[in-house]
């Protein structure tokens, strides 16, 4: 008797169907979608590692295998074996011709279709919507960037190491801060490993920590979660010029090697990587203060007005195409509506978007013209300033009121600290965030009391400035932020498995 055809095949991912081409494979993995028609079944497999179409057809297949197909429902898990066939045409270039089909689960009805789902219901079924395409895609290059971080670091003699997610002390001010009973006396979730990475780095000379950190603001902008990632070099003998050339060279090497390695991924996000391709170095330096006279101009008012006028635009040729579409739906063959169908969907969030930006530009112009030296710039600012350039921006030198207790002076201008924050383009805003700190001891004292903290838990972080202390800098870049903007997200809940932020703890 003969062994399965199953059993004589070599199990393959998806993404390694290459290796068997002209030959047999076996795939393991879930239904994403089906298309059948007279004595064929074209199953659209996916396995974590990519998608794959099996051709299972009646007079191919025994009829337990054509029974398998036939009652594969969305989600069913299935193990197909068959023949591997080169195909540019189909999803991930290769197709199985079936010889065999086993259902190993047929799922419940799926809850998740391919109709237009409102984000509340995907955020509530995450634990499901994972498997789709545009999660699937953001997720691997989420892992893409996690590890082009620790290559980067790795490969310039920096020393990974773990600031605690329980601290006795606030980082980023107290207003923020998850506090918890820690056996009977007060202990918060770290909102940055910075402190205690300064310390590592007095041991160690160059460091990076990469953990979770923690904000309990009650903000629901797209820019805010409360719990993200944040990787923090931290780097002894560096000042802020050092400090902002690392910022530059470590953007570019993650780019480059998302657009080297994820071009799959960027194509089902529908990304446009042209804007990635541009970030090269040098990235453009401005002083705040250079950057509160660019964002007051008139240039900048300009700049504004002129996107209103092509928004308007837009919206006025989409109407139109979508009023032209459903004049043609009720003759159109089923092909065509299916196409008009998606087609709807992507107009629907394209005017959504639209409509929102054409609300919201007016405030910003208004706010960018009434922007006053000494404030710290709001999301939309950033937005606005970063629309001037075609690569990230780095503004540094801000008010000291602005900026943590632990930055330096600049000894050029008291008034100002100094730090930096790199601005992603094409609106996206801060993910780089830092500078050099302060080494004296007496400044520092005096910069605690003056913002109402206790010395008495900040003693160790004191005494870095007892024993041995030099110059050193460093930055916190967060992850989802980051992920966000490579990827071409609106929000950062998309740039985490599982998101937490204001009215999200479940799942």
């Amino acid at each position: 008797m003969q062994p399965p055809v199953e059993t004589q095949a070599t199990i393959s991912t998806i993404a390694g169907l290459h290796a068997h081409a002209d030959g047999q494979a076996t795939l393991q993995g879930w239904l994403y979608n089906k298309r059948s028609s007279k004595g064929l079944h074209f199953l659209i497999l996916r396995d974590g590692s990519g998608l794959a179409q099996c051709v299972v057809a009646e007079d191919k297949v025994d009829a337990a295998s054509w029974q398998a197909a036939e009652a594969a429902t969305q989600e069913s898990a299935l193990a197909v074996t068959g023949a591997v066939v080169a195909d540019d045409r189909q999803v991930g270039g290769f197709e199985v011709q079936a010889n065999a089909v086993r259902l190993v689960h047929q799922a419940e009805e799926y809850p998740i279709t391919p109709k237009e789902h409102g984000i509340e219901f995907l955020m509530s079924n995450r634990h499901l919507w994972l498997r789709s395409r545009r999660p699937w895609a953001t997720l691997r290059v989420r892992n893409r960037i996690i590890m082009s971080i620790h290559t980067f670091f790795q490969e310039r003699g920096f020393v990974q190491m773990d600031a605690p997610i329980l601290t006795g002390n606030a980082v980023e001010g107290t207003s923020t801060l998850f506090e918890i009973d820690y056996f009977g006396e007060p202990a918060y979730l770290t909102q940055s490993g910075q402190l205690y990475g300064e310390a590592m780095a007095m041991a160690f000379g160059k460091i990076y920590t990469f953990g979770p950190t923690f904000r309990a603001e009650k903000s629901k902008t797209r820019r805010h979660l409360t719990e993200f990632w944040m990787i923090e070099p931290e780097m002894a003998f560096y000042d802020l010029a050092m400090n902002m050339d690392l910022a530059e060279d470590f953007l570019t090497h993650i780019v480059g090697d998302v657009l080297r390695d994820c071009a799959v991924e960027l194509e089902a996000l529908e990304r446009d990587t042209a804007p990635l391709e541009r970030v090269q170095k040098p990235f453009p330096r401005l002083s705040y203060s250079e950057a509160v006279d660019l964002l007051t101009s008139d240039k900048t008012a300009e700049m504004l007005d002129a996107r209103l006028a092509a928004l308007e635009a837009e919206e006025q040729q989409l109407k139109e195409e979508q009023a032209e579409n459903e004049k043609s739906y009720g003759q159109a063959k089923k092909w065509r509506k299916r196409q008009i169908d998606q087609r709807t969907i992507e107009i629907h969030k394209r005017l959504a978007e639209i409509e929102e930006a054409l609300r919201n530009i007016p405030e910003w112009k208004a706010s960018a013209r009434n922007f006053e030296w000494g404030g710290d710039f709001g999301g939309s600012d950033e937005t606005v300033l970063t629309w001037h350039f075609d690569r990230p921006l780095i503004v540094h030198r801000y008010p000291a009121a602005v900026k943590a207790f632990y930055m330096k002076r600049d000894e050029e201008d008291d008034r100002l600290a100094l730090g930096m924050d790199v601005l992603a383009p094409e609106g996206y805003g801060e993910i780089i965030g830092g500078g050099e700190r302060a080494t004296d001891l007496a400044f520092l004292k005096k910069q605690i009391a003056d913002h109402g903290l206790p010395e008495e838990v900040f003693t160790w972080y004191l005494d870095l400035r007892r024993y041995g202390s030099v110059p050193h800098a460093g930055f916190g870049l967060g992850l989802e932020r980051t992920v966000t903007w490579l990827c071409g997200l609106d929000h950062l809940r998309e740039a985490i498995p599982f998101p937490r932020l204001l009215g999200r703890l479940h799942p």
